[in-house]
Order: C-alpha cells, then structure tokens, then sequence
C-alpha cells in the first residue's frame, strides 16, 4: 500500500523485454529483494540491487507483459526520469490518499502543468469526483473539475519540480488509479440492488 507522496526521481539505466533497472537512493535505503517499490505508480518487487559504474545504487524489477501491456511502462526509454515511492508504514503520515499502486488505466495528458488536464477511459469517469483523490503516474492529485472524458487539477511548482509531471507534456501517457474505496463501495452497494436490498424481519 502507497500514499502517492513521490520520495524521489529515479532514472532508467537498463531495459529490455522482462526486465527494469533504475538509478535511484532514497528508495533503496534499507530495501531487500522482495520488497515492494512504485514505479509511476505500478507496484513492482525489488528482484537484484546493485551499484553503477559511476557511483549511484541500482534495482531491478522483473516486469511481466501484462504489466507492460496495461501500464505506460512499456514508453520508458534508458534515461527517463520516474517517480519513485516505498510503501507506507504503520506509523508514517498518510500524507496523499490509499494507493495500491495496481494501475487502472493508462490516460493522455491533454494540457500538462500546472493546469493539468488527463483524458481517461469512459469506464473510469464514474470514479472522478470534484475534491476526490486520483494518482496519475504514483502521484496522489486532488481533482479540480472532472471532465466528459477526463479530469483537471492544479499542479503546484513543488510537485511538477520533484516528480516526473514537470517532464511530460501533450500526448504524453501516464498510468491511472482511482480511488479503491470508491471501487469498493460501488461494488458492495451493487450486490445490495442486486440482492433487493438488506433485509430487517
């Protein structure tokens, strides 16, 4: 489980058809093969760590081609910048929202920051509310104004500096998870309407 709060900028150093390498520090501070890390927002296992030839510590991520084929993983090219998080702990701060880090959908940016606009898929709509919570790439925003196809928020200088916001532009994809609570409680509400309701005899 996640918060959305990016910890710090990683960078791609190696990729091929199975498998992820990135450059990163604060993220490897204590990790372990088998701990889990987001990257963009998709939960991905620690499988090898390691350090450069110039010095920076590396990990790799074993990436399946579901995970390939249902995220934007698969535009990353050797350089490119990513957001980076560990999962929360019991006694850290919640600071952004409930984050599983397993991506809905991939969405466009329409406009990039700071007023930024994401066109997603119509199936995902019903969970965009006006204050509610989405994660776009692993970061935890808070919607402005959902939209027929998609959705705005305000990016503040902070956000677009530390993540990979402040890189993507017009076009660019990004992975998408909304609100599993919301998720939830449709699907417990739907089988109540199924069921005609709870019953009080």
């Amino acid at each position: 489980m996640f918060t959305g709060i990016v910890e710090e900028l990683g960078e791609v150093v190696e990729r091929d058809a199975t498998r992820l390498r990135i450059a990163c520090a604060t993220v490897l501070d204590g990790a372990a093969v088998g701990d889990s890390t987001a990257v963009n927002g998709c939960c991905l296992t620690v499988v090898a760590l390691g350090d450069t030839d110039d010095g920076r510590r590396w990990w790799d991520a074993d990436v399946s081609d579901e995970t390939w084929n249902r995220t934007s993983l698969g535009d990353l090219a050797v350089g490119d910048p990513v957001n980076l998080e560990r999962p929360v702990r019991l006694q850290d701060r919640l600071g952004g929202h409930l984050v599983q880090g397993h991506v809905d959908a991939v969405g466009e940016i329409v406009d990039g920051v700071p007023e930024l606009r994401v066109r997603m898929p119509p199936d995902l709509l019903r969970y965009v509310v006006e204050k509610g919570s989405v994660t776009v790439d692993g970061i935890s925003l808070t919607v402005v104004e959902p939209l027929d196809d998609g959705f705005t928020v305000a990016v503040i200088p902070h956000t677009s500096d530390v993540t990979t916001l402040g890189h993507k532009g017009p076009g660019a994809r990004v992975n998408l998870e909304v609100d599993v609570i919301a998720k939830y409680t449709e699907r417990l509400l739907a089988a109540q309407l199924d069921s005609g309701g709870p019953r009080h005899d």
